[in-house]
């Protein structure tokens, strides 16, 4: 006899959240959900499993405090400190050139 293989639901990102949410929240057993999603046991099992994995890879990688400022932020502020220089730099030329000219027409 030829074995009949039963076609494999593809879930969505959207749905594979939605069953660790009735799972985690105790709304469905494992076997509840497997049941109402139309796949298979070990499919919630793993669902679960990488779920965990995924949240303690993202809760790993964050760093506490206020998020870094983002490149173009950075950028800006860069931009306006230079501008702040350049504004005292032309100040100090228009005064050492008034000078300047001030002494030629002493003599």
């Amino acid at each position: 006899m030829a074995e009949r293989r039963q076609r494999t639901r593809q879930l969505t990102p959207e749905e594979k959240y939605e069953i660790w949410v009735q799972v985690l929240t105790r709304q469905l057993t494992q076997a509840e959900a497997a049941a109402r999603w139309g796949v298979d046991p070990t499919t919630v099992m793993k669902l679960r499993r990488v779920a965990k994995e995924g949240a303690l890879a993202a809760l790993a990688a964050a760093r506490p405090g206020r998020p870094r400022r983002s490149d173009e932020e950075a950028e800006l502020t860069a931009a306006k400190a230079e501008v702040v220089r350049l504004t005292e730099a032309v100040k100090e030329l228009s005064v050492e050139n008034l000078l300047l000219r001030g002494k030629s027409s002493w003599g």
